[in-house]
């Protein structure tokens, strides 16, 4: 993935880098304002289900207030209480019953019971067969007369809001309980629908036990919910499978003061989810707009960056290519600009440099050249030069000046090979190849060099079998056995040995120069065949090796050197046999690997 990305264009970097960030700008920008929205619903939602909560108090509140005013109104009334004292149902209900059906609606109830609870009369809302048994919560009610009490009752499977009126009688023996009225309110589906009604929207769940007694949710709904408020534990959340609710659970207690009942208030998250996917939404729309302008203002932007940053990568391969005359259009003032201007001052500094530096580079080669000839001419001039000296000055016999006639064409033949050689090596050319014998040609160069071995004590030995037999350009081998051997008298510096041997090795003949001189520095070692390389020698300017090297991988082979400080230079080339000659200028692979 990191390789893919760094071949991508600078372009097509920035675009993705705006995009990645714009995308995760606005991912924690969703996370942040969704988390927000959830934690702000959650809390609007608890304040709401508080809310339904105080206004469900404040209305039964006020219905307990109503029943129990009209109770004790009822109470008071001394018609009511004569009627009350006959104990006649029928009485009963045609003095009060009237009065109580203005007052209340068909789901209220009202009872007339004996001072034990049981009931004498009813004048709405009690089925038939409760009026055969008797009230609890009468007896419940005693121990707080002559005040009024309230609270829940489950009564024939259904729950009701009552309160417990007493009505005394005067006697002799003072106030006397005569009767005791029940007024009260059915909790049902109906009072439950008008409690959500009244609260906004809030979904009221009464239970008892593990019996649901009102709901304002569809039966799938109040099943689930139920299973999970019954438990009496605060929940945070419940859930129906479809809807997600917050609740608030409370406890209904009768006239003792005792749990009877239980109500879960739901408010549900169904808007706020709404509200919160319409939220993402426009979030979503906000992100695919911000990335459309943003990629759009990036492209314009980078292809403004990126233009001149193209225009200097095609310079910098000009230059790569030596063209050191390209210069760049300076279009703007900026950073850009500014490395621009710099980048065309680099040129010309260098293209100017450059110039001064082939002109000095020119002067001194040709300066090195010349001492380079100067130093291969002295010697075949210098024999030149003494012989025909001698001839003048001196009458001598005539073998004697066959010797030196024979020595002065040697010497002037030398120097017309030396020329000839340096003419072919500058314009690429090599004369015709003959078939020679490879010994043949080393005793010819070592024979050139007797006199100077000789004087300086030097033994040159040459072991190469007389059957190997070599395309070559005769005199310049030779003169690659010469530079060799030369080199070789100047490392050794007193008495010492040289060998000069060869053998038939995978068609090759590998040919090795071997003396007992101190060696070759390391640090002149990866350098020692390029031209001008000088260090340890006393005359020459370092082209002998370079034009011998030249030679033989002009032959099709390749030359190298192998030395250890202290024990001597050992100078290799292989070449190519007659039989199986390989293309000038190259050598195998698998032989030139075996070589070094």
């Amino acid at each position: 993935m990191i390789g893919r990305f760094s071949r991508m264009s600078l372009l097509w970097k920035i675009l993705l880098s705006t995009s990645v960030a714009i995308t995760l700008l606005f991912g924690v920008t969703v996370v942040i304002v969704q988390n927000h929205a959830i934690a702000i619903a959650s809390a609007t939602l608890e304040q709401e289900v508080q809310s339904s909560f105080q206004a469900y108090e404040s209305l039964w509140r006020s219905r307990a207030e109503l029943l129990s005013s009209v109770s004790l109104l009822l109470s008071t009334m001394s018609d009511v209480r004569r009627a009350f004292g006959t104990r006649d149902p029928a009485t009963i209900r045609d003095t009060a019953g009237e009065l109580w059906a203005r007052i209340f609606e068909e789901n209220a109830i009202f009872l007339v019971t004996d001072p034990e609870g049981q009931v004498v009369a009813s004048l709405g809302g009690a089925p038939g067969a409760a009026l055969e048994r008797s009230i609890e919560a009468v007896q419940a009610a005693r121990s707080r007369f002559p005040k009024q009490a309230s609270g829940f009752l489950v009564w024939e499977g259904r729950l009701y809001q009552i309160v417990v009126t007493p009505v005394y009688v005067q006697s002799a023996d003072g106030a006397a309980l005569l009767n005791v009225l029940v007024a009260g309110f059915v909790v049902d589906a109906l009072a439950a629908q008008r409690l959500k009604e009244a609260t906004g929207g809030s979904d009221f769940l009464f239970f008892s036990g593990s019996r649901v007694l009102a709901s304002t949710l569809n039966p799938r709904a109040t099943e689930a919910v139920a299973a999970q408020v019954r438990g009496g534990r605060d929940l945070k959340r419940v859930n129906d499978g479809v809807i997600e609710y917050a609740p608030l659970s409370r406890a209904l207690v009768d006239i003792r003061g005792q749990p009877v009942a239980g109500l879960a208030i739901l408010r549900s998250f169904e808007s706020a989810r709404q509200t919160i996917a319409t939220l993402r939404r426009n979030i979503v729309l906000m992100w695919l707009l911000a990335v459309s302008i943003g990629l759009a203002l990036t492209y314009l932007l980078a292809r403004r960056i990126v233009q001149p940053v193209n225009e200097l990568d095609r310079a910098a391969a000009q230059v790569a290519q030596q063209n050191y005359g390209y210069r760049v259009e300076v279009a703007s003032e900026d950073e850009l600009g500014r490395l621009a201007r710099t980048f065309n001052s680099m040129c010309e500094s260098v293209q100017k440099a450059r110039q001064e530096l082939i002109r000095q580079e020119r002067i001194s080669t040709i300066g090195r050249l010349s001492s380079s000839i100067v130093h291969d001419l002295r010697n075949p001039l210098a024999a030149i030069y003494g012989g025909a000296e001698m001839l003048v000055d001196v009458d001598l016999p005539l073998p004697q000046v066959k010797r030196l006639a024979a020595n002065i064409y040697r010497a002037s033949r030398l120097i017309q090979h030396l020329l000839q050689e340096l003419l072919d090596v500058s314009r690429g050319k090599s004369g015709g190849s003959e078939l020679c014998r490879l010994k043949e040609v080393a005793v010819a160069a070592v024979d050139e060099l007797n006199a100077a071995a000789e004087s300086q004590g030097v033994a040159v030995t040459v072991d190469i079998p007389d059957e190997l037999e070599l395309p070559l350009e005769r005199a310049r081998m030779e003169r690659v056995f010469q530079n060799l051997i030369a080199n070789a008298f100047e490392a050794i510096k007193g008495e010492g040995a040289i060998s000069v041997s060869a053998r038939s090795q995978d068609g090759m003949a590998l040919v090795e120069i071997e003396d007992t001189g101190p060696g070759i520095a390391e640090e002149i070692r990866a350098t020692l065949f390029q031209p001008f390389v000088t260090a340890g020698k006393k005359n020459g300017i370092g082209l002998g090796l370079a034009l011998a090297r030249q030679t033989v991988i002009d032959h099709g082979g390749e030359m190298w050197v192998s030395s250890e400080p202290g024990k001597g230079a050992r100078f290799c080339f292989r070449l190519p046999l007659a039989a199986t000659s390989a293309p000038a200028g190259r050598l195998p692979r698998r032989q030139a690997a075996g070589a070094r």
